[in-house]
């Protein structure tokens, strides 16, 4: 295959910082050449991110990431906020509600992104608190050119800002109209939050670990905490239902709460051992797909060819089948995840790939489980129905601009330690500005099934099942970090990328440059939750002859405008201190920096 590429693969040896906005990429390359690791460069990328992507996170949203110290193993933060103790099925129902709404403020959840950042912070970084927060701050302050994604979002919107949620209308229409596409943007609310946390931490502690955990307990019990629950007290906001609703989230809920570290849900793929989160996430369904697929010879496919997105396509409908059945908080649910990553589970779901497309939701029947795949197949019917593309989060946000998406960034630093984060949440058009601070908050619940005794059930505490899943992966002395934001789309795209990258091109670039693809065939994760069985979205890069081959074998398949799918960014590590780095040309603002 060709390597040409739209822009260089970024080659260095001090350190690799990949975003999904330049801005925040050089922010963090700027805390490298200060003399911090990637520890404090992936938390000053993190926080600026939600600065110059407010449509894409927020504060109030959430984080997994994967982080890895030099010469050792790596770990999993799950910065993802818990249902509030209110928030029962019952609440939901009533109030009239099958499904939890997409918008407002009845769908929100414990705001966990902060305190994952700090998290890491302190238990990997090396800068201090004022440090590591100096660029967001700066940038809230004294501004940043607005993308016109970001504009448009806004415009899109403007009139339910101003009748609706006047909170987020003074924050992100200051002269009371939509911003213009790259004027200059300012949160000055924002900035003075987070310039507040540092001065009262710093007032808090002379030590820079004392400093930390003071801004982490200022976030859940402090100033922060009590504007969130003020607001959420009384404040009835309209969302998506059409009506108006008040937050389940209470003072209680916020007080003392702190993400968590685990392990990582891991498969060894062709040389590669690949980590993901465990399944409050989706990351196990790219494993799965993985175990279905290295039984299959891919490297003697063309990766742009109808056999292999055919084949991977298939692959990616069982893996997501069983998301649908089994994935969930395994503090609340028995998740057979041992199983469902085993060579002999994953060799009797190969054998379901034929030529045909498939039509049905095929979760496997584990054995103790069978009720929970019954009870999938029985909501993807209920749910099937076309709209999910325009209707859902984070699909893709350039086709529509009234949807939150999500960021990512990988870093690695001059002595191989290396972070892949996904943030997500607390965007701009998910819920109404927490007056005085500046961000909103999420509205990750809905995520949950309002139904007993599944995995995604909602539960007071319960952490929702999520789509956010950055990845990190080791080939003996080398080591690759990647990620994506898109919804249902991460893994698909991730998993396309790195079958690529492992079979058929080691340039990190030219395989994000490549043609890309994903299926809508499962259940949605985001409001309405359709599911549009055989249906797929593929680039026309492709070309006539695969599209048609596709359709040949069943396949439903819409051909999106060009450069359409994807907003991938990877950086590895090779045995010798080299450090490579790409970032996807999709929707023009992301970008690797590096040296």
């Amino acid at each position: 295959m060709s390597d040409f590429t739209t822009r260089p693969e970024i080659r260095g040896t001090f350190g690799m910082v990949a975003s999904t906005h330049w801005i925040a990429s050089a922010a963090g390359m700027g805390v490298l050449e200060r003399g911090g690791n990637a520890f404090d460069a992936a938390v000053t990328t993190g926080l600026v991110l939600q600065v110059v992507e407010p449509h894409l996170n927020g504060p109030g949203g959430d984080l997994p990431l994967i982080w890895r110290k030099h010469g050792g193993e790596p770990q999993v933060i799950c910065a993802q906020g818990p249902a509030p103790k209110a928030a029962t099925i019952e609440a939901m129902r009533d109030l009239g509600l099958t499904l939890i709404p997409g918008s407002g403020l009845l769908a929100t959840v414990v705001p966990g992104a902060f305190d994952g950042w700090m998290k890491l912070l302190a238990e990997g970084g090396s800068l201090t608190l004022r440090e590591v927060m100096e660029p967001a701050i700066f940038h809230a302050r004294d501004g940043h050119p607005l993308l016109a994604r970001v504009a448009a979002t806004i415009k899109g919107i403007d009139g339910f800002l101003r009748d609706e949620w006047p909170s987020s209308a003074a924050v992100f229409m200051p002269d009371g109209e939509a911003p213009a596409p790259d004027s200059l943007f300012r949160n000055p609310d924002l900035a003075a939050t987070y310039q507040r946390i540092v001065d009262e931490a710093e007032a808090a502690s002379d030590d820079r670990l004392g400093q930390i955990e003071a801004a982490r307990a200022i976030w859940s019990d402090g100033f922060v905490a009590d504007a969130i629950s003020d607001f959420v007290e009384t404040a009835e906001v309209a969302d998506v239902t059409g009506g108006r609703n008040r937050a389940l989230l209470a003072r209680e809920d916020l007080a003392g709460w702190r993400a968590q570290g685990e392990q990582p849900l891991s498969i060894d793929y062709h040389g590669w051992t690949v980590y993901k989160t465990g399944p409050w996430g989706q990351g196990p369904a790219l494993l799965q797909a993985l175990a279905i697929l290295r039984g299959i010879d891919l490297a003697a496919m063309d990766p742009s060819g109808a056999e292999f997105v055919h084949t991977v396509v298939e692959a990616m409908k069982l893996a997501y089948a069983d998301r649908e059945a089994y994935y969930g908080d395994p503090d609340f649910s028995d998740i057979p995840m041992e199983v469902l990553l085993s060579e002999d589970y994953a060799a009797g779901r190969r054998k379901l790939i034929g030529r045909e497309a498939s039509t049905e939701q095929r979760p496997g029947r584990v054995p103790g489980f069978e009720h929970l795949a019954d009870a999938a197949i029985a909501r993807a019917a209920r749910d099937f129905g076309v709209g999910r593309a325009v209707s859902v989060e984070p699909t893709m946000a350039h086709l529509t601009e009234k949807r939150g998406d999500t960021v990512h960034l990988d870093v690695i630093d001059r002595w191989g330690n290396m972070v892949s984060a996904t943030p997500s949440g607390g965007w701009l058009q998910s819920s109404p500005v927490v007056p005085g601070l500046g961000f909103p908050l999420n509205s990750r619940a809905q995520m949950f099934w309002l139904e007993e005794d599944v995995p995604l059930s909602l539960r007071p505490g319960s952490r929702p099942r999520t789509t956010l899943t950055p990845s990190m992966a080791r080939n003996g002395d080398r080591w690759l970090c990647f990620g994506t934001p898109g919804g249902d789309q991460q893994d698909q795209w991730q998993l396309i990328w790195f079958l690529r990258f492992v079979h058929h091109a080691a340039n990190l670039q030219a395989n994000m440059d490549r043609p890309l693809f994903h299926t809508l065939h499962f259940q949605g994760s985001f409001y309405p939750r359709k599911a549009e069985p055989a249906r797929m979205l593929a680039e026309p890069a492709f070309g006539d002859a695969v599209i048609e081959d596709l359709r040949s074998r069943g396949h439903i398949v819409e051909v999106t405008e060009p450069w359409a799918i994807g907003r991938l960014t990877a950086a590895l590590r090779e045995p010798d201190g080299l450090l490579r780095g790409a970032a996807t040309p999709r929707l023009m603002q992301a970008y690797a920096v590096g040296r």
